[in-house]
Parts: C-alpha cells; structure tokens; sequence
C-alpha cells in the first residue's frame, strides 16, 4: 500500500483543525451514526485546546483513500507553540499550507512555510474561507507567492498546486468559483487528487534494516510509555528486538511488546508496522524526543530534531503566601520540580533549571502563551505554584549583550489607529509598513523588542474594545535597545488580612479597580485592586462601618460597589510587576507583594 504523509501548517485560526474534520469525514472513518459525524475541531482532544479553540499539540490521524494511506498531521498556528511545528515536520513529506483568503499571509505563516521548506517538505497551497465577505483570493495567492520567493532557496520550491475552497463546509476547488454559497456543489475530492499525485509514496526501503525516529511520547494506562514516530526505513513485527540509540550510543536494547498505527482518530494494534508509515511502539521504559529505535544489527541515529531557542523565561516555585496548602493537592518544592522536569519529556521548547538562590526553578519558553498553557496545565492538575513576572532572554552575540526582537502585525479598525501608535510609541516601536484592508482596517506592521512587548495584549485589547488582532514572528537578535518607561499604575495592597467588606471595598474603589468582591478572604499585602495612579496605594478592605446607637443621615443607604474586574491568567502574567509574585492555585489566581508588610517593602525599597 502506497502512504503519504502530509502537515497541515498555517497561522493560528485559518482553519486547519475545521479542515482535518472535513477530511476526516468524507474519507467514511466514521459511520454515518457515530457521534463524530456531527462533531466540530475533532483533533483537538486537550481540555484547554477546546476552551481556548486554538491547537496547542500536534497530533496526526490517517485516512484512507483510492487504496492509499494518508496520515494527516495537524499542527499548531500560534508562534508560542513553534517547537510543536518543527517537531512533527521531519515526520511528513508534504505540508498543506492554509491561508485565509481575507487576511492573507500573517507572521506565523511565514514561519511555518519557512520551516516546511528547510525540511524540503512538496508544499499544496489551500487557500481557505473564499466564503468570506471581505474574501480576496487572488490577491492573497499573489502575496503568498511572493512569500515563497523571499523563502525559497531552489527553483523546484516555487512549484506548488493551488486549491480554494471552505474547509467548513467540507469543499474545495482546482479553479477559483466566481460566486461561492454554500449551495454550491463540491467535497474535498479535489484536494485528495491533489495528496496522491503531488507527494512522494514513503512506503520504500522495506526490505533494510529498521529505524524510527521519535517525534513525539505518549503514555497508556495498560501499555505504559509509548514512542510515536515514522519509520524511515524497514519493517518491524511485533515481539521483535529494538535498540534505543542516542548520539550513535546504544543506550539499550528491548522487545517490542506492542505496536499501533492510527486510523481515523483511533489507535489500532497491528503485528506490523512499515517503513513510510506513522506508528507508535511500546517496550521502552525510558525514552526522548530525538532519539531513535533501531535494528539492533545497525544502530544508527538519525539527525537530531533542532527547534529555536527559548525568548522568555519565569520563575515557578512552591506557593509562600499565607494561604499556601489551602486549595492545591501539591504544593512542596519536590513535586513541582518532578512535573516541570517532566514537560521536557514532550515539549522540545522548553528549558527548566534550578534557581541557585531559592528552591524555585527557571522555566525559559517561546512566549508568555506558552509559558501560561503550563501553568494552567499544572493548575488544573491540582499544583500551587508562586510564578514571577516574565523575563526576556539575553545572549551574548560576537561578545555584545543582545535581546530578541520580533515583528508585531496589529489589525485594527481605522478609528484606534492614534491609540495603537501611542501604546507602541511608549514601547520604542518602529514601524516598518501600513497597509488598508478593505478600506475600513488598517495593517500596521512594527519591528519591536520583545522586552517591550511584555505586557501588551491586554493594554491593546482594553484601548481597542477588543478589536485588534495582534501576531508576533520572532526576527532575530540585536544589541540592546532602549526600554520603555513604566506604564502601568501601581495596585491596591490590603493592609489587613481577614474577609473583604462592601464598606472597606467601597472605600477602596474611590482609590481604583477592584478585583474581588465583598466576602473574599485576602491578606495583608495581596494586591486587591488596579491604582488610579502610578504608585502602590495601601487599603483596608476588611474595615467595617463603626455601629452606634445614633441614627446617622446615611443610614439604610446601600453601598453601590462597582463589579470586580476578574483577570485572566495571560491578563495576569501580563500585569505582574518586578516586586510581585502571581499566587496560582487550583481555585484561585492572587497578585501579591513578594515583602508582604509595609515595613518590609520599605526597608527594600530603601536597599534597592
């Protein structure tokens, strides 16, 4: 049977997942009655994938189709989950590249594409969501074509089929439809033709000896860990003898108990598996990413997977504050080491050190999005965490200090434009290119220090009512820039412990933001609201009104509170200050002073 592997890489939100469904079910894996069959984003089984309706981790599935095998493997669009994308693609032979026909190629895509052809992946060009009012199809090829010649290293990579279509409504189409509805007849027919013909058969070199690289580690309940992965060469049966090889080291050898290969989105036991083929293996106890299972006649490695060095790093250690062990099932040091030094077993873009000055540990990432899936990750899984504020990451280049910059895309309505380029002037911003987009949006492209881009998000989205799109695509190193003044207000420290009372908070409100509301157990030195300035302001939110037997003229009047602003997570990492700790816990999310007393900060203050 001939297989071909293909991913499917675009920028975050053009449509790969809604597209893998289609695929998925006009291929017949499901029965017309199953449940799938009317069920949306399939591939994205983690819990936060489906909250946050982004893909988080690669996975691959495969179809069947005029006889042949295709393994789709679908993979992240946010440039925070990069290492996802350079992971899996050594796996395929092809990659599908999806661009939205209204906002055309974004930073990610030229991120992804840029890896897919240094991988010298056969590229398919999907241009996706034709149905779209602002669509401009045409035009978005012609940029994505111009992407390819500012990427492409040889003549052969500028030869690429292009397909249009709605990956919602399950279509596509060789030539551009003049009006789209979605009366208009069609499948995904065209784009199968498209997989068989355009991309190489990987079902070759059967008869020598086997090799497998591992891409990605899975763990069952009955089976324990298994290595997932394509076989390059080679066909390995069930019961067979394996050698785990690293760095052209043996480091053991094992027999392989079980093997899988995928078929739709289930796992199916089989008592062989081939060269070409995506398949998973148990028999190893201990195992990485980028090491490789082998004939143990010939234990040879294969090139080592090489994803880009993290940008930006956080400390995490065991909650301090005067709630620790209240809400979370594992709060000690030793727990919190063991389930970060666990990640690296998965995620090839993170880096976890101890801190030598507490017992905390260093958690360097590809972003503040990144990093913020780990700690809900962790969260959820019952961990109190105390996490710091983010920190870029220097390096030394040819002996001068330099700092990563990233090009920042903004979409906006026309009418925010002054804001956006106060906010970005403030963060020593250069712009680089303004384009309009369907006359009422501007594009607005900046280059940026990624020290300054800490925090930005939330800033952006509160100046625009929520309506700027924002991408980031990591450029390069530099020597250092200047870095922008402080621009967030101080916060509100409670002076006392004990529960939060509509009076103390109706006093406080005058003085800012709120973020809790009456009936909310703080502590002295928790940050219970935003100031309305730029220093740190102390409150008492615990006070009470003083009863006496004298009627006053204000008595019997309700307190009229303003609704608390409840911050999320990423809102969180955002706003946290350099003398600031984010308490994190399964229940609860609290801003605290690291010196919870005011003599404390003081005496710092003073020392600093």
């Amino acid at each position: 049977m001939k297989i071909k592997n293909i991913a499917i890489i675009a920028h975050v939100d053009h449509g790969k997942t809604t597209l893998v469904d289609g695929l998925l079910k006009q291929s017949h894996i499901f029965r017309d009655n199953q449940k799938e069959m009317s069920q949306v984003l399939l591939m994205d089984s983690n819990d936060l994938e489906k909250e946050k309706g982004i893909t988080i981790l690669a996975k691959n599935t495969s179809i069947e189709y005029l006889g042949e095998k295709i393994n789709i493997i679908d993979t992240p669009g946010h440039a925070d989950f990069g290492s996802e994308v350079e992971r899996v693609l050594n796996m395929a032979s092809g990659a599908l590249l999806l661009v939205d026909a209204a906002e055309g190629p974004l930073p990610q895509t030229r991120f992804v594409l840029k890896k897919a052809l240094e991988a010298g992946l056969k590229l398919i060009l999907f241009i996706n969501k034709i149905d779209k009012k602002d669509a401009r199809p045409i035009e978005v090829k012609h940029e994505v074509e111009n992407l390819f010649l500012e990427l492409a290293e040889h003549e052969d990579m500028l030869n690429f089929v292009t397909l249009y279509g709605v990956g919602r409504d399950g279509k596509a189409y060789a030539e551009l439809p003049e009006n789209y509805t979605s009366d208009l007849p069609g499948d995904l027919t065209p784009l199968l033709d498209v997989i068989t013909s355009e991309l190489e058969n990987s079902n070759i070199d059967e008869d020598k000896p086997f090799q497998m690289l591992i891409s990605t580690i899975d763990h069952d309940p009955y089976v324990g860990r298994l290595c997932i992965g394509k076989i390059t060469r080679g066909t390995l049966k069930k019961g067979q003898r394996i050698s785990l090889v690293d760095n052209e080291k043996v480091i053991g050898t094992f027999n392989a108990t079980k093997l899988f290969t995928s078929r739709g989105l289930q796992k199916v036991e089989v008592d062989e598996i081939v060269s070409g083929d995506i398949a998973s293996l148990a028999g190893i106890p201990e195992l990485s990413i980028g090491q490789t299972v082998t004939d143990p006649a010939t234990p040879e490695s294969l090139p080592v997977i090489h994803v880009e060095e993290p940008t930006i790093r956080i400390k995490i250690g065991p909650n301090t504050s005067p709630f620790a062990g209240r809400e979370g099932q594992y709060v000690t040091s030793r727990q919190i080491h063991a389930r970060l030094y666990k990640e690296l077993e998965t995620d090839l873009g993170l880096r976890v050190e101890d801190d030598p000055d507490s017992n905390a540990c260093m958690v360097s990432g590809r972003g503040e999005l990144h990093l913020a899936m780990l700690i809900e990750s962790m969260r959820r899984e019952g961990f109190e965490l105390e996490v710091s504020k983010p920190q870029v990451i220097f390096k030394k280049v040819d002996n001068v200090q330099c700092e990563p910059y990233e090009e920042l895309t903004i979409d906006i309505p026309k009418d925010y434009m002054g804001v956006v380029t106060e906010e970005i002037g403030k963060r020593k911003g250069k712009l680089i290119n303004m384009t309009t987009q369907q006359t009422v949006n501007l594009r607005l492209v900046y280059k940026i220090s990624s020290r300054n881009l800490i925090g930005i998000r939330s800033n952006l989205m509160t100046n625009t009512r929520g309506t700027a799109v924002m991408n980031t695509y990591l450029i390069g190193y530099e020597p250092l820039g200047s870095t922008m003044e402080t621009i967030r207000n101080g916060v509100l420290i409670a002076t006392q412990g004990g529960e939060a009372l509509s009076y103390g908070l109706a006093n406080a409100q005058i003085r800012g933001t709120m973020f809790y509301g009456p009936g909310t157990n703080v502590y002295e030195g928790m940050a219970v609201g935003l100031a309305s300035q730029e220093k740190d302001l102390e409150v008492n939110v615990c006070k009470g009104k003083n009863l006496t037997n004298n009627r006053s003229s204000g008595e019997g009047v309700k307190i009229q509170l303003e609704p608390p602003t409840i911050l999320s997570l990423e809102q969180y990492l955002d706003f946290v200050g350099d003398d600031e700790y984010l308490e994190v816990t399964p229940e609860s999310l609290r801003l605290r002073k690291m010196q919870l007393t005011l003599a404390l900060r003081r005496v710092n203050k003073r020392n600093g």
